[in-house]
């Protein structure tokens, strides 16, 4: 992977890195499991500006939080590492990667967008549950069993997220032909017109925290 960026590069991975960092801090007092808008700034950041400056932009955000920089949710320090909810960080930075190499190339149609996006949320859970499971029961000696990790960590937990997943996929099918200009092309717009009247119909979200 060339990791060469131009200034333009580096000034919106930069801006994702801080909007990442104030997404885990913007809480949506929801019933049952308030969330944050972090995973919604982590997936634009791989709609907007592709797999590779997405997964850059989230990823120095976890660099910068491991060398002591305040921004996770409960500080910064290579101590986190021992945070049992390290795991989805890890996740954000694969996630985001993910979901900006499948909307590279193609037709960019509402059903490709979500694709996209709710595979990078099956990514990010699936890092951050198996973390959590290693770090409690192998680490912390805090042993915790299958079903409760199911439960809190997925189950009550993932409904803001497919709603975040909603209101990504939303503003990146209006967005990204600005961002990237490349995907104006006939090649991007082959489909859109039919997409975009069905695509309107989503409802307006609210934000997380």
């Amino acid at each position: 992977m060339n990791l060469h960026l131009s200034t333009r590069e580096l000034i919106l991975c930069a801006l994702f890195t801080a909007l990442t960092a104030v997404g885990a801090f913007i809480r949506i007092p929801v019933p049952v499991m308030p969330f944050t808008l972090q995973y919604l700034f982590t997936m634009l950041a791989g709609l907007l500006l592709g797999g590779r400056l997405g997964a850059v932009s989230v990823g120095t955000y976890a660099l910068l939080g491991l060398l002591g920089v305040p921004i996770f949710a409960e500080g910064g320090g290579l101590w986190y590492i021992f945070k049992p909810s390290f795991g989805y960080i890890i996740g954000f930075v694969a996630g985001t990667y993910v979901t900006g190499r499948m909307t590279e190339e193609g037709p960019l149609t509402a059903g490709r967008l979500l694709l996209a996006n709710f595979s990078g949320l099956l990514i990010v859970y699936a890092a951050g549950m198996a973390y959590y499971y290693a770090i409690c029961n192998f680490v912390l000696d805090t042993p915790i069993a299958f079903w409760p990790l199911f439960l809190y960590c997925f189950l009550l937990a993932v409904p803001g997220d497919i709603c975040l997943c909603l209101l990504a996929a939303f503003l990146a099918k209006r967005l990204i032909p600005q961002w990237r200009p490349q995907r104006g092309s006939a090649h991007f717009q082959r489909k859109e017109a039919e997409e975009d009247e069905s695509f309107a119909t989503v409802p307006r979200l609210q934000s997380r925290g």
